[in-house]
């Protein structure tokens, strides 16, 4: 696939809501084609069905597909995954869209796992409806993480402001027993790791979120920045990872302590995402540590406004673009950190060097 252009594997989500509409309004620009070869999950009625009145996509066609390995470039590839009888009722949570999101996300990753796809991105799910005996999931990234293993990072993206989670889709009153001075470190590793091969920064700086209101006020207000966090940052900071805080966050994020940092790891979902989306209605869902490149807008399926036309695509265009951005950046990561001399040989089209088959100094008399 490397002499291919890039292909971007592209589910539907929900179809009662916004997901179809943001899919087929960042693809009618026919610019997208020179990017990436887009292969759509999801069915041909939805498609049609979202396209009326979207302007610039009248006349959009769609090539189906049996699966990645048949997409063309320049096409419209799509994989036909839904029922035909799926009933399309924009606004209405429904069993039927939840089966045939997963569906879709099913499809697409059985692709990505057989070669087929350079990178994922999704449109929203309901978390409710997707739910049955098969699909006990809270999210994409939990699924994802059972697919591909491990314990992907969640991360809010944008060019203002990068933000990790500690924990993600957990109950508020679950999360100070969910965190702990390991977890806290494994996530700093992880951050500083993607923000390097994913993002290009040389060595990040990172601002760590207090889980209490200023910052435990010594105590009085919590013990988790002492007992938890700090220690955390202690051990990273030793590991060489540039670590900073615990800052209270509204303050920090009030005096635009985020300018001043390649990225904040926040200690909960809301803690992060509130001020991410506030800063940045724009911005992309990113799992990070993931073997595989995805990305999400960074809304969810929005029934209020679903059907009416007016979904802003903003999100789901950037996610298109940082798929693109983050896949080219693992690849020239990967060639900038592999061991040289087999890289050297290889290209020499022989076989792998190691140290001792260097030519060696003769020694003096």
């Amino acid at each position: 696939m490397s002499e291919q252009k890039i292909r971007i594997g592209i589910t539907l989500g929900d179809v009662n809501g916004i997901g179809p509409e943001v899919v087929v309004k960042a693809l009618a620009d026919s610019r997208m084609g020179e990017l990436f070869t887009p292969v759509i999950y999801g069915s041909a009625k939805v498609l049609n069905h979202y396209k009326k009145g979207v302007e610039g996509a009248e006349n959009l066609s769609f090539t189906v597909i049996g699966s990645a390995r048949d997409a063309r470039p320049r096409r419209l590839n799509l994989v036909s995954c839904m029922p035909d009888e799926l009933k399309i009722e924009p606004g209405v949570s429904s069993r039927e869209a939840g089966a045939a999101a997963v569906a879709a996300l099913r499809a697409a990753v059985a692709d990505i796992k057989a070669g087929e796809l350079d990178a994922l991105v999704t449109a929203p799910i309901n978390k409710e409806n997707v739910q049955s005996d098969d699909f006990r999931y809270t999210g994409h990234t939990e699924f994802l993480a059972a697919e591909f293993g491990g314990e992907p990072l969640m991360m809010m993206c944008s060019d203002l402001l990068k933000v990790g989670l500690v924990t993600i889709h957990i109950p508020v009153a679950e999360v100070s027993t969910r965190i702990s001075t390991e977890k806290i470190v494994g996530r700093l590793r992880q951050l500083r790791q993607a923000l390097i091969a994913d993002f290009g920064v040389v060595e990040p700086r990172i601002a760590v979120l207090a889980l209490n209101p200023h910052a435990g006020d010594g105590g009085l207000l919590g013990s988790e920045e002492e007992t938890t966090i700090r220690p955390a940052i202690e051990t990273a900071q030793r590991e060489k990872i540039l670590a900073f805080g615990p800052f209270a966050a509204d303050g920090w994020f009030a005096a635009g302590g985020y300018t001043k940092y390649d990225a904040v790891l926040a200690m909960y979902h809301d803690q992060g995402l509130i001020p991410f989306k506030a800063l940045t209605p724009q911005g992309v869902n990113v799992t990070a540590s993931l073997s595989v490149v995805r990305t999400s807008p960074d809304h969810g399926v929005a029934y209020d406004i679903a059907g009416q036309g007016v979904a802003d695509a903003g999100s789901m265009r950037e996610a298109l673009y940082m798929a693109i951005d983050i896949w080219r950046s693992r690849r020239a990561w990967a060639r900038m950190t592999q061991d040289p001399l087999r890289h050297y040989e290889r290209e020499k089209g022989g076989r792998d060097m190691s140290v001792n088959d260097l030519p060696q100094q003769p020694e003096e008399d």
